[in-house]
Order: structure tokens, then C-alpha cells, then sequence
């Protein structure tokens, strides 16, 4: 699978309590992200079903808990949206790694400004945030992205940004529609509305998943549907394997939502709701299964 995408609402943590919990909750939306080696986590509006803590505290704290931890520190210092930071559970995803033969290391940097002329400040780990030019072949990183940095000194500091992959995900703030139309491969929304993932099901489905995929999930008492503004009858009983493909054809199926599929994961639900990082666990434990 070349990569993964995740989306939830910014009404996630709609029936959190407290901000403890609130914090909690969205350590284990970070947990699944990182167990299940996304790509990226995007955080879409969901105004209506926002309550207390909202969009802006929950990009702070999964963009907090995506964050190496050695730039932890550096990068967020104090703020009131991480007063319970600690409750938070590690990722344990690599983010540094040494060596190679010349002694040079590589270090994952979060940007904190891009400048003119091809430059963006980053931190990485260093004694102070260095300033460094854009590879050629790399395209200019946004401020918060993560990159990766060579750094061949430390005294005096060489360092340069190279076009390779980092350890862990990027989290985003984006439309569900701009997010679905920049994701990779399927996009599949969960619901319990959708069709039931069964073996066969999965089986069939395997081949479309191969070019990666994006899933979404909803809120506590707030599914997909809802935020959506569709009914339970909007969502299509069955989809044929292939029928979403763009090729014009027959066979073509309008993508409802924006999506590719609908699928109900857990066909077999036992309890009157379930939590998102609950069906975050369940789902991708069977769409990310190997052959």
C-alpha cells in the first residue's frame, strides 16, 4: 500500500468531560496513526458539532503529540492547549537516526518559517533553529511540516535538507473535499450505515487499496452521514469492486460524499455507539491487512 491518509472532525472530542480527557482521547487518535504507519492525520471542520474544544485545540495537540520528542520543548514551550500534554501515551515511532559511514546524521526538523528566496528556518534538534536552502527537487515545506536534515558538523554546524522520507505523520487542517481530492488512492468513509466488511468483502477489496487509501472517520453521536448532511438512505447498499474507478463507463458510480466506498467495520457492533479511536483500532487493523 503506497500510503495512508486519515481523516477525523474537529468535533471529535465533542463528549469529552474535561480538557484531561479531551487530551487523553486524542492521544489514542495519535496512537492509531502511528500503529498503523499513516502518511498523514487531517483534522476536517465540523462546526455544528463542536462543543468546547474545538479545531484549533485539536491540531495543537495532535500536531504536539506528532512531534519528536527531543523538539517537544523547543518547538511548543508552554501553551494552555497542552496542560495535560502529559497524559498523553508515546508515540515510540523513530525519530532519529544516525549514520551512516562519513558520520553524518540525520535528524527529523519541524519548519518553523520559510523565508524568501528558496529558505526555511528549522528546528532539528540543534542548539538554535538553523536557516537552510530548499533542494532543487524538493518543493518548498510549509511552516509546521516536518523534514528531514543531514547535518555533517555540529561544531560549527553544517547541516542541508534532503528530499527523505520522516519517521511518523503530518497533521493537517483541511475541507473534507480538498483533503479527499489531494488523498491517495480509495476514499473510503466508515459508518455504521455502510456495507459490512466481511472476509470476502475485504478480499475484493484488497486489490483497490494497493495505490493507498484515505479514511474517514465521524464523532461521538456525530457519524459521517450527519456531518454531511446525508441520510442513512443516501449511503449505497452495495458498490461493485471497480465501479468508483474515474474511467467513464457503465459501470461508474457517482462517489457519495466525495467517497468511494461506505463500510461498516465493526458489522457486528455491540454497543449503542462507538468511540473514534475505538472504530480508528478496528478499521484499520482490517483494511491494512497484507495478503
Amino acid at each position: 500500500m503506497d500510503g495512508l491518509t486519515l481523516l477525523i472532525p474537529s468535533s471529535v472530542v465533542r463528549e469529552a468531560e474535561d480538557k484531561r480527557e479531551a487530551t487523553r482521547k486524542l492521544g489514542y487518535v495519535a496512537r492509531a496513526a502511528a500503529v498503523f504507519r499513516a502518511d498523514r492525520l487531517v483534522v476536517f471542520p465540523d462546526r455544528e458539532g463542536e462543543r468546547r474544544w474545538g479545531e484549533e485545540f485539536v491540531r495543537i495537540v495532535l500536531q504536539y503529540a506528532a512531534t519528536p520528542p527531543y523538539l517537544k520543548d523547543e518547538v511548543w514551550g508552554k501553551r494552555e492547549e497542552l496542560q495535560f500534554a502529559g497524559v498523553l501515551p508515546p508515540l515510540g515511532v523513530s525519530s532519529q537516526t544516525t549514520a551512516d559511514s562519513s558520520e553524518s546524521a540525520v535528524n527529523h526538523g519541524i519548519v518553523t518559517e520559510v523565508g524568501p528566496e528558496g529558505r526555511v528556518r528549522v528546528t532539528c534538534g540543534l542548539q538554535h533553529p538553523i536557516s537552510l536552502m530548499v533542494p532543487p527537487e524538493m518543493a518548498t515545506p510549509t511552516e509546521g511540516e516536518r523534514v528531514t536534515v543531514r547535518i555533517s558538523s555540529r561544531d560549527p554546524v553544517r547541516a542541508r535538507l534532503v528530499d527523505e522520507p520522516t519517521a511518523g505523520f503530518d497533521v493537517a487542517v483541511t475541507d473534507l473535499s480538498a483533503a479527499l481530492a489531494d488523498a491517495p488512492g480509495r476514499r473510503i468513509a466508515t459508518s455504521r450505515h455502510g456495507q459490512p466488511l466481511s472476509v470476502s468483502r475485504l478480499g475484493d477489496l484488497r486489490p483497490e487499496l494497493r495505490d493507498g487509501m484515505a479514511v474517514a472517520f465521524g464523532s461521538p453521536g456525530r457519524g459521517l452521514p450527519e456531518i454531511l448532511g446525508l441520510t442513512p438512505e443516501d449511503i449505497p447498499a452495495d458498490t461493485p469492486v471497480g465501479a468508483s474507478d474515474t474511467a467513464s463507463g457503465d459501470d461508474h458510480v457517482d462517489p457519495v460524499g466525495g467517497f468511494d466506498r461506505w463500510l461498516n467495520t465493526i458489522p457486528r457492533q455491540g454497543s449503542k455507539t462507538v468511540r473514534t479511536e475505538e472504530a480508528m483500532f478496528a478499521s484499520l487493523a482490517c483494511l491494512t491487512l497484507t495478503e
